[in-house]
């Protein structure tokens, strides 16, 4: 169970769960920011003019050239 909820998906996609957890958060935190540009943008339309749509062109475009790096033998073994 432990290795299904953390181990397995980074390995899959050849990452360690640091660098997975490190990726992930760097994709969550600059979503969670072009969010709210956009929820400001929907009250006041002439701020964020064009935030949350680079921060979604940005994102996509780093998401389909990631090439996972090979995941370190950290995880190697099965406790």
């Amino acid at each position: 169970m432990i290795a299904k909820l953390f181990i397995d998906h980074p390995r899959a996609i050849g990452e360690t769960y640091g660098q997975h957890a490190r990726t992930a958060f760097s994709f969550g935190w600059r979503m969670a920011v072009g969010g709210v540009a956009c929820m400001v943008h929907a009250v006041v339309p002439g701020l964020f003019v064009k935030t949350a749509s680079r921060t979604v062109v940005q994102l996509d475009a780093e998401m389909r050239g990631r090439v996972p790096t090979p995941a370190e033998e950290e995880f190697a073994y099965v406790i």
